[in-house]
C-alpha cells in the first residue's frame, strides 16, 4: 500500500489497508463461502462483490467500511502489491456499511493518532469486529491457515519435503520449524505438524478413494466433499483460486492444492495440523476440475 495513511481530514477515515469481498476472493476468516462471508458482515451477496477498507477515524477508532466500488479496491491492492501509491478514496455513495472494528489484524499504524481502539456500542454501530482468537482452533483459524498455505505455497512445499527427507523411516516429519501458519497476521496457530505424505489418497471422479492409507479419516471426508463440488456446483466462493493454488472449503475442512503438485488439508478435528495428500493418479484430475470451477466467470449468487 502507499507509504502514508490517507485521509481528507481528522474527522475522516484514515485508510490503512483493504481487502476484496467477491465470490472469487475474500478473507477466509469470514466464512466457508461468499454468501456466508457477506452474511457475517450483514451484507447482501452482490454478484459484483465489495471492497473492504480498514482504517481509523481521527480519534483512533477502528472501522471497516464496505464499498460497492470493488474495482477501485482491486486497483489499490494491485498498486500496493507493486510498491506503488494509490489514493483509495471510494465515493461516499458507494459506501454502504461502516462496521466498528477489524475482522483481521492490521499491522499498519497511523502516526499522530491515538492507539487503535474499538468504538463502543453506545455509538449505535453494534458489536465490534475482532480478529479470531489465536489461542484456540476452529473454522476461522482453519480457513486462515489454508489462506496462509496458499499464499506461501513454495515455503510450505519446501518445508514439507525437507521434513519428510530428514526424518527417520516411520517417523512423522515435523513442519513446525519451516512452515508456520503466521500467528500474528493470519490468526492460525503458530505451528503445525505434517504427517507422513501419502500417495494415491485423493478420491477418483467416481468417488472411490485411492488404495493407499490416509493420514487422518477427515482427509477422506474432505476429498469426498471436494469431489461432490465437481458433480454439484457449490455456493459461490466455496471453491476459488488463490495465489496460483486452488482453495476448497467445506463443513469442518479446507483443502489447498496445485494440479501439478500435491495438496494439503486442514480440519477442525485436527487442531493445528496440516495433512498432506500425495500426488496419486486421482488427485490431479480432482484439482483440475476444482480449478475449472474457480475459473468459471459466471457466478450465480442466490
Amino acid at each position: 500500500m502507499g507509504d502514508e495513511p490517507q485521509s481528507a481530514g481528522d474527522d475522516e477515515l484514515f485508510v490503512l489497508t483493504a481487502a476484496m469481498l467477491t465470490p472469487g476472493r475474500y478473507p477466509g476468516v469470514l466464512g466457508d463461502d461468499y454468501p456466508a462471508a457477506c452474511a457475517f458482515l450483514g451484507l447482501e451477496p452482490l454478484e459484483t462483490g465489495y471492497g473492504l477498507v480498514f482504517g481509523q477515524d481521527g480519534k483512533g477508532a477502528r472501522w471497516t467500511v464496505a464499498t460497492t466500488d470493488s474495482a477501485m479496491v482491486a486497483c489499490a491492492l494491485a498498486a500496493w502489491d507493486c510498491g506503488l501509491e494509490y489514493d483509495l478514496s471510494p465515493d461516499e455513495s458507494t459506501m454502504i456499511a461502516s462496521l466498528p472494528g477489524w475482522p483481521l489484524p492490521v499491522a499498519v499504524a497511523v502516526p499522530g493518532l491515538p492507539d487503535p481502539y474499538d468504538p463502543g456500542e453506545e455509538l449505535g454501530a453494534g458489536p465490534a469486529l475482532t480478529p479470531p482468537d489465536v489461542s484456540v482452533w476452529g473454522p476461522p483459524q482453519r480457513r486462515l491457515g489454508a489462506d496462509e498455505i496458499a499464499m506461501r505455497w513454495r515455503e510450505w512445499r519446501d518445508g514439507f519435503e525437507a521434513a519428510a527427507s530428514g526424518d527417520e523411516p516411520g517417523q512423522e516429519p515435523d513442519a513446525s520449524g519451516t512452515a508456520e501458519v503466521a500467528q500474528a497476521e493470519k490468526g492460525a496457530p503458530g505451528s503445525a505438524e505434517a504427517p507422513a505424505a501419502q500417495e494415491g489418497t485423493a478420491g477418483s471422479p467416481s468417488g472411490e478413494a485411492g488404495v493407499a492409507p490416509i493420514s487422518h479419516q477427515g482427509v477422506r471426508k474432505a476429498l469426498a466433499g471436494a469431489e461432490e463440488y465437481v458433480r454439484t456446483p457449490p455456493p459461490p466462493g466455496r471453491v476459488r483460486a488463490a495465489y496460483g493454488a486452488v482453495r476448497a472449503d467445506g463443513p469442518g475442512w479446507s483443502l489447498v492444492g496445485r494440479a501439478d503438485d500435491m495438496a494439503f488439508v486442514l480440519l477442525d478435528d485436527a487442531p493445528g495440523e496440516v495433512l498432506p495428500v500425495g500426488r496419486g493418479p486421482s488427485l490431479p484430475p480432482l484439482l483440475e476440475a476444482l480449478e475449472r470451477i474457480a475459473a468459471d466467470a459466471v457466478v450465480s449468487v442466490p
